[in-house]
């Protein structure tokens, strides 16, 4: 059996990352993100807020610990760009 390569690992676990990296949240090679980031403008801050919002909302009842990491990622992107705009 041939050993994988670092490319092949890494690759791997971004595919089976379902907070950071969802496979389905990245098509030719453009991160869904950064298009709707792109698409919103000034107002991407909302959308962010409205993502922790539904995250938190519905941890208890669909994903759990998985959809309260997607809230934390969501609220780190906002203080990220939160803290860039203060600069």
């Amino acid at each position: 059996m041939k050993k994988p390569t670092i490319k092949e690992i890494i690759d791997f676990e971004k595919s089976s990352d379902m907070v950071n990296h969802p496979p389905h949240y990245n098509q030719y090679g453009i991160e869904c993100i950064d298009a709707i980031k792109a698409c919103t403008g000034k107002h991407f801050d909302s959308y962010l807020q409205g993502n922790i919002l539904k995250y938190l909302w519905r941890y208890d009842y669909k994903n759990g610990i998985e959809d309260l990491k997607k809230a934390q990622w969501y609220l780190s992107k906002l203080i990220e760009i939160r803290d860039d705009n203060k600069s």
